[in-house]
């Protein structure tokens, strides 16, 4: 039976039909005919709706212990990412590396890299930033070879992983460009054990989403997420900055940690215990355990001899702050703004100025703009008119 020709023009093509997201339509053009500003207020938009999305009630794992696998095969030579992929995702993870170890003090990283359809530990779980660096500074002139494989890289995470208290984060992100995986076996059994690890996995590639890498991220509960650009690249890897939820196979159990003071000059010489696999050296300065007495240059560190956690009292309020972040605040139209100029950048809020909205802190009062309210929640972690006013307690309860 034939169809009449105005029944087949009002019938759409499937994926018209369909519930498909026409993400396409989002993207558009300046003045000058440039994309960039679009793809940039889509990250922005990306990023508030983020910042609502968390919530200050759930239980975090701020112990973690995060090994970053690093794609070094030949899919890291395209030049999409300028210069390369390779030197534009080596110098956002070396920035990422400070900030992480920053932000979350208690905790400790560590480096992969695959390529040759192997993988290698680059450097082992420490919270010292400044051996990490050194390990991505090597790998900015090393040479991209053949294929990664995702399999060998969760072995050797795996390997170090598993063997770590089960009061701690395990977790694990890939950033991957490669749209193959070359492995030695069935990598479901690996996925398996590295479920049953309590391990978490997170992806981000920088071509296309894998359908391995989908169900990986969806087994052990990470995310998988895809970079538009660098700048959206940069994004996707500092949404890690953030401890996530614990695990509901998390143990409860009380920490010990030693507050060591860093001694004067006048003390005698002695070798450092963070620096016995380089060049050892005697020195003065350090800090040295309350339990067994062994010296350190650098904190936090955890005790070679003892096993005890050394930090500071800044670092443990470093990462106090992640229990209790900074309240959300209320968004309203610019033209409801009840002050004419940001309170954080004294940014004027004029009919020609790009922000449609302000935001408004519930405590204090004050308005600020887009930037400043990101900033805020993300990098100072605390209100300006708050902070600024004796009489406000920002973690008053209600």
């Amino acid at each position: 039976m034939l169809q009449d020709e105005d029944d087949v023009q009002d019938q759409k093509y499937r994926w018209a039909a369909s519930g498909y997201e026409k993400s396409w339509e989002a993207v558009g053009e300046d003045d000058s005919g440039r994309i960039e500003p679009s793809i940039t207020e889509m990250i922005q938009k990306a990023r508030r709706r983020r910042l609502l999305e968390r919530e200050a009630s759930v239980r975090l794992g701020i112990m973690r212990h995060v090994f970053i696998v690093l794609d070094m095969s030949q899919a890291m030579t395209e030049q999409d990412f300028k210069p390369t992929r390779q030197i534009c995702t080596l110098k956002i993870v070396e920035e990422f590396v400070k900030e992480f170890h920053d932000q979350n003090p208690i905790s400790q990283m560590g480096l992969i890299m695959t390529q040759n359809k192997m993988a290698k530990r680059c450097s082992d779980l420490s919270n010292n930033p400044h051996r990490h660096i050194e390990a991505i500074k090597k790998l900015m002139d090393a040479p991209c070879r053949s294929e990664p494989s995702i399999q060998n890289s969760l072995e050797v995470a795996l390997a170090s992983l598993r063997h770590l208290p089960r009061h701690t984060s395990r977790e694990v992100l890939i950033i991957y460009a490669a749209l193959t995986t070359c492995d030695p076996g069935e990598i479901d059994a690996t996925i398996q054990k590295v479920k049953e690890a309590n391990i978490r996995v997170s992806v981000i590639g920088l071509t296309a989403e894998l359908r391995i890498a989908k169900e990986i991220s969806q087994e052990t509960g990470g995310t998988l997420s895809v970079s538009l650009n660098d700048l959206h690249l940069k994004e996707l890897i500092n949404e890690h900055l953030e401890p996530p939820a614990a695990s509901v196979k998390m143990d409860h159990t009380l920490i010990k940690v030693g507050f060591p003071h860093q001694v004067n000059i006048d003390a005698k010489s002695a070798l450092c215990m963070c620096h016995l696999d380089d060049l050892p050296s005697l020195n003065t300065r350090g800090y040295y355990c309350p339990q067994c007495t062994a010296k350190y240059c650098d904190l936090p560190a955890e005790c070679r001899v003892c096993g005890l956690m050394l930090i500071t009292a800044p670092h443990l309020a470093r990462s106090y702050r992640h229990l209790f972040p900074l309240k959300h605040f209320s968004e309203q139209p610019v033209e409801e703004s009840p002050a004419s100029h940001c309170y954080g950048c004294l940014k004027n809020f004029t009919s020609s100025s790009a922000d449609k909205n302000i935001y408004i802190c519930e405590t204090c009062q004050q308005v600020f703009c887009f930037s400043c309210d990101i900033f805020l929640h993300e990098t100072l972690h605390s209100c300006p008119g708050c902070a600024s006013n004796p009489s406000i307690s920002q973690y008053k309860e209600s």
